[in-house]
């Protein structure tokens, strides 16, 4: 357990407010929880209300109890690290890796990978665990941020949600668009029959705001090699989206079902390739590219081959 005592030094403002100003490596979210928790004293009295005010000569004991583990299993599973320091670590993913434990994947996950790699993880919201901000789906490859601490879950999803994030991914599609580059701005939701798979389903019905920008990298005959930029990240967003404008991803198992291409690939042709974040508390751009796997660079070899006869 962590204790920290603090004396208010003039007439402020609520104590969750205080509290997040003077102790910035925690979260107000986690401050607040806290405070909800009973951890929190103001002159010697327990204090459950985060909008108290705190006056000059207020003396605040916070107790912060040890995290608690996570009922999960660390496994020793290999990671390709792109960048790593004490409040986020930047993986390049591999296909067939499920990033978190789920039905029908209760281990084997990338959280498991990193509860083993970082044994003395600070944890999210009180517990020991590492903060998923975005997925992958457990076929596509390449680049995704995990955070370690309270402060860097919610300074990366803010980012997230304030489209400040920009994450670029390669695709190689089934066909040649007409165009070079375009925007698909089509909300996705729950397929109504399939509820394992998604589609593009009316805002009215249940669907949410999905926008995906693209442009052709290079044209492979009957193939496309495709960069995308998210402007949103909705599951499977970018398989749907492909597949709606009638280019699905190469090898994709659900949304190109039935096409066959003679290239052995573990999952659909899909890699996110770049990503660019502000570090949560420098502020300073982080930019990592993730190597495509060796199948996604052999299908390409196979299709500039074809492409030249």
């Amino acid at each position: 357990m962590s204790e920290f005592n603090l004396q208010v030094q003039e007439n402020s403002e609520r104590l969750d407010r205080y509290l997040s100003q003077e102790l910035p490596d925690l979260s107000r979210s986690r401050i607040q929880q806290l405070i909800e928790q009973g951890q929190v004293q103001i002159n010697g009295k327990v204090c459950a209300s985060k909008k108290v005010n705190v006056k000059a000569g207020d003396r605040i004991i916070l107790d912060i109890p040890a995290a608690q583990p996570l009922e999960l299993q660390a496994e020793d599973i290999a990671l390709d690290i792109l960048y790593e320091d004490d409040q986020l670590i930047i993986l390049n993913k591999p296909a067939g890796l499920v990033v978190h434990p789920a039905p029908g994947h209760p281990d084997g996950t990338l959280v498991n990978a990193l509860l083993a790699h970082c044994p003395n993880l600070p944890g999210i919201g009180g517990v020991q665990r590492p903060g998923i901000v975005h997925r992958l789906d457990k076929d596509t490859t390449g680049a995704i941020a995990i955070a370690k601490t309270d402060i860097a879950y919610q300074h990366l999803q803010a980012q997230l949600q304030a489209k400040t994030a920009r994450r670029e991914y390669l695709g190689v599609v089934y066909g040649a668009p007409k165009v070079e580059s375009g925007v698909i701005d089509l909300p996705i939701g729950r397929h109504r029959q399939d509820r394992k798979k998604m589609a593009v389903v009316p805002i009215e019905e249940g669907g949410r705001n999905a926008i995906t920008h693209w442009q052709i990298q290079e044209r492979l005959g009957n193939y496309t090699l495709i960069h995308f930029q998210l402007e949103t990240g909705r599951t499977h967003q970018i398989r749907v989206h492909s597949a709606k404008i009638g280019h699905p991803i190469v090898g994709d198992p659900i949304y190109a079902s039935g096409r066959s291409i003679g290239v052995n690939l573990p999952g659909q042709a899909l890699h996110a390739w770049r990503l660019k974040l502000q570090h949560p508390l420098s502020g300073n751009l982080i930019e990592v590219t993730a190597t495509p796997p060796q199948t996604f660079l052999t299908l390409l070899e196979v299709l500039r081959r074809r492409a030249a006869i």
